[in-house]
């Protein structure tokens, strides 16, 4: 690999990635970036773990679904095993999954008849969290080497900055836009009702308790049919 082309694609993907829009957006361009610039790699998804519940996030190809999937039916496989547990290895390198029958005696043989030769995965975390993991396969077995272990780990770094910021900006939209319409909707309430702020948003928040419903939705309803039935 050339290391001066190479930063030089790093560098722009960061910067890339950053211009992105959303975070699915930012997911797609860490995905896409993983089968550019990794050497070897047929295709690149990021699971998730949600308890035992696996989400596959901007896969790349059909394989990483189904690979995904196979795991979370099996309870094994070395991407569950990673993401599932902080204590877990934070990047994996495996050559060849026909060799990995003792580990995961069930996933091993299944995933190979997928198509997946060898695999690499990648932990996606920050300082503060954790956020999944970034999964690099190939149909091929020893198809990635210690050079493209480090390139996948220096991809792995930018998209976990990105992808937390990614987040962060969109859960801070997602409150700015919750405070707008529970404002709305008090001032719905106020005016219909000769209540106060205080006895307009207690009033949403009962309403949102005892019909356990979420308050976004209540001041969404009160916003769109004139108030609370």
């Amino acid at each position: 690999m050339e290391w001066e082309r190479f930063a030089q694609q790093m560098a722009s993907m960061a910067r890339d990635l950053l211009a992105q829009d959303s975070v699915g957006a930012t997911l797609a361009r860490i995905t896409a970036s993983a089968t550019d610039l990794v050497e070897g790699c047929d295709a690149a998804g990021i699971l998730v773990l949600h308890e035992a519940k696996v989400e596959t996030l901007a896969a790349t190809h059909q394989l990483v679904i189904d690979n995904d999937q196979l795991q979370q039916r099996l309870g094994e496989g070395p991407c569950f095993d990673a993401a599932r547990s902080s204590q877990g290895e934070r990047v994996f390198r495996i050559a060849d999954l026909t060799g990995e029958h003792q580990r995961w005696p069930a996933y091993a043989p299944q995933a190979h008849a997928l198509g997946v030769g060898s695999m690499m995965g990648f932990l996606l975390f920050t300082d503060d969290e954790d956020l999944g993991a970034l999964n690099l396969y190939s149909r091929k077995t020893g198809a990635f080497t210690e050079t493209g272990e480090l390139a996948g780990w220096l991809l792995a770094s930018h998209a976990a900055v990105a992808f937390s910021s990614a987040r962060t900006h969109t859960q801070m939209e997602h409150a700015v836009a919750t405070r707008h319409i529970i404002g709305e909707a008090m001032g719905i309430l106020m005016g219909s009702r000769h209540l106060t702020e205080e006895e307009a948003f207690d009033m949403l928040r009962r309403y949102s308790q005892d019909n356990n419903i979420k308050l976004r939705e209540v001041a969404r309803r009160v916003c769109t049919e004139g108030g609370l039935s």
